[in-house]
């Protein structure tokens, strides 16, 4: 079922320590699933845990949580390689296509030896809703701010950018984000942009952000931009979501 139009979910969040299972599916996914407009039946979502080199044991967990959550889940792999022939065909028909956290450098480059470069832009106008936490919402963007190369926080700046912005992450949680952010955006090595604290999330309509949305109260996004040579900050209260915590 597509959205009403090109429709990304860029977080910080989405899945939170399970109960009875180890992870589980965290409300902005379920908003993934609403904006997809699902209606009637089980969503469909199909995860991409490039990032963490398709690492078996997150794969299991990751379908546990959707079938404790009633929700269809299928997973696109890369290694050895690719899970199907169709790669299109695969992700087309999932309602949500999730990218998960790890190292976004290693995610962009073997999306584009497999030509996912050019397949998720195809996906994106076709109606399928893209989202992903941490290097799956850096991904969308121009760039931003990744420990892909080590501690010390570094610019990557390769996205897809079908989002012509910069993107940071875990804003709240990881001391370095938000300096070396402002830093980047500042020296003009990374553009203008938006960031989000965990368990927050940035809907983007085509290229537009409409909306911040969160899962955890007190969370914030911001706009991150240069202008008269500083590097100004502006705090976006996102809507809670049901469920948020």
């Amino acid at each position: 079922m597509p959205a009403d139009g090109p429709t990304i979910l860029a977080t910080s969040g989405g899945i939170r320590r399970g109960t009875r299972t180890a992870i589980e599916l965290a409300p902005l996914i379920t908003h993934g699933f609403d904006l997809a407009g699902v209606s009637g039946r089980a969503p469909r979502l199909c995860l991409v845990p490039t990032a963490v080199g398709d690492q078996a044991q997150w794969i299991t967990w990751f379908y546990e949580a959707g079938r404790a959550a009633g929700v269809d889940v299928s997973c696109l792999t890369l290694f050895p390689m690719p899970t199907v022939g169709d790669i299109h065909g695969l992700l087309a028909e999932a309602d949500l296509v999730w990218v998960g956290g790890g190292s976004v450098a290693n995610l962009l480059a073997v999306w584009r030896v497999h030509q996912l470069d050019v397949i998720f832009p195809r996906l994106w106008q076709e109606g399928v809703v893209l989202g992903g936490v941490s290097a799956g919402s850096l991904c969308w963007h121009v760039g931003g701010t990744t420990d892909s190369f080590g501690p010390d926080l570094r610019p990557v700046t390769d996205g897809l950018g079908m989002l012509p912005y910069a993107n940071g992450v875990h804003y709240d949680s990881e001391e370095q984000r938000r300096p070396v952010f402002h830093r980047l955006v500042g020296e003009g090595i990374l553009p203008a942009g938006y960031a989000t604290d965990d368990g927050v999330g940035l809907v983007y309509r085509g290229t537009d952000l409409v909306e911040a949305v969160s899962e955890v109260a007190g969370r914030s996004a911001y706009s991150v931009f240069r202008e008269d040579d500083r590097v100004h900050e502006e705090r976006i209260t996102p809507r809670l979501l049901p469920g948020a915590t």
